[in-house]
């Protein structure tokens, strides 16, 4: 935690009462506990306060609600980010990073209609195989993902991994950016990028899904969940030559294809959908099959936890800095969790910090 003492205090030195990485660590200890905004942190702190004395001063005792809440308003939220993705950097240290997700989520109860302020959307970046949120950048008003996600990708030391975006982030900009961080990309295609994704369709349709076509699939595999079975077939190829427009996109090698074909038991319903990638990856790599399946778990693992464990979505904090230095509480609290070493889930987890301060003092170490 000695990262977070870096962040510049915004009060007034002469009326400074209780000491800003206290308040952090306090904070961060009623998130992790269920805290979902500023009373319960106070609330967590004041019926922790024995305990919180072993390892703090708490010169002034316990802050209140109010000053939990101005605090969190006037901290820097670039700031804090900035030393969140340090102290992630020194967890990880030499460590690969491996696959990397990046997706944006809308935390849609912290708008402010008197303000004409819109929800705050954030774009992460998400360490599948690490189970680590790796940093957060917040779009800026009347912006997109489209300029968030460079500004992230520039923060973080992705040397040798593989990034994967959803359609919004496959622009050839932000490739550049990847490829200049020395990281290799699968992005996904979709119509935001028409000219491109009709030539890659064509190509496919005459190679690959034709009867007698002559491109086989590298995976064709059968699953079976929920009362659907679902068959998928991958197939990559080398960026045909024939195909002017990928030359358009920096450091291109390879395209994908993966088909899901579904029957929905016992109805017999069929449904059958096409989905398309570019790589830096050769075609030859196993790593860009496997990234696709793995960036489901931005989903899976962070934005459905913090949704449903978290109640992000729900909050009505909504002070521009408040927010977003709430939602990186909640990803520093969940970062904790999942390098807990602990079996079970993160509700669970944090049900059992609540209650038991050993464990608490656990996830901090």
């Amino acid at each position: 935690m000695e990262t977070f003492a870096e962040i510049n205090d915004p009060r007034c030195a002469a009326k400074v009462e209780h000491n800003l990485l206290e308040i952090l660590i306090m904070a961060i200890c009623g998130v992790i506990a269920g805290a979902e905004g500023w009373e319960d942190i106070a609330l967590y702190a004041q019926s922790k306060e024995v305990w919180l004395r072993r390892f703090l001063t708490l010169k002034h005792g316990i802050p209140s609600h109010d000053t939990f809440r101005r605090v969190f308003m006037l901290i820097d939220p670039t700031q804090f980010e900035q030393c969140f993705r340090q102290w992630i950097g020194q967890w990880l240290g030499t460590e690969q990073i491996g696959h990397v997700a990046i997706d944006g989520k809308t935390l849609r109860h912290s708008f402010d209609r008197k303000r004409e302020q819109s929800p705050l959307h954030v774009v992460s970046a998400w360490a599948s195989e690490h189970r680590l949120v790796l940093g957060q950048e917040a779009v800026a008003r009347k912006s997109n993902e489209i300029t968030a996600i460079p500004t992230l990708l520039t923060g973080l030391d992705l040397a040798g991994a593989l990034v994967t975006i959803d359609a919004a982030g496959c622009q050839k900009a932000i490739t550049q950016v990847i490829l200049d961080q020395q990281a290799e990309y699968v992005l996904t295609l979709k119509g935001n990028q028409q000219h491109t994704l009709q030539a890659v369709e064509t190509w496919f349709d005459e190679h690959a899904f034709a009867k007698g076509s002559s491109l086989k699939p590298v995976l064709d595999a059968f699953d079976e969940q929920h009362g659907r079975l679902t068959r998928r077939r991958v197939f990559v190829q080398t960026a045909p030559t024939e195909l002017a427009v990928l030359a358009e996109w920096p450091g291109i090698q390879s395209i994908l294809a993966v088909e899901a074909i579904r029957m929905e038991k016992p109805q017999g319903t069929v449904t059958a959908e096409k989905r398309y990638f570019l790589s830096s990856l050769p075609s030859a790599n196993e790593r860009q099959i496997a990234a696709i399946r793995q960036h489901w778990s931005i989903e899976n693992s962070l934005h459905w936890v913090l949704d449903v464990t978290f109640q992000e979505d729900p909050s009505r904090v909504r002070e521009p800095h408040a927010r977003r230095n709430l939602a990186l509480l909640r990803k520093i609290a969940l970062n904790l969790i999942h390098q807990s070493g602990v079996s079970g889930s993160v509700r669970r987890q944090r049900k059992r910090a609540a209650w038991d301060d050993a464990f608490m003092a656990q996830l901090l170490r």
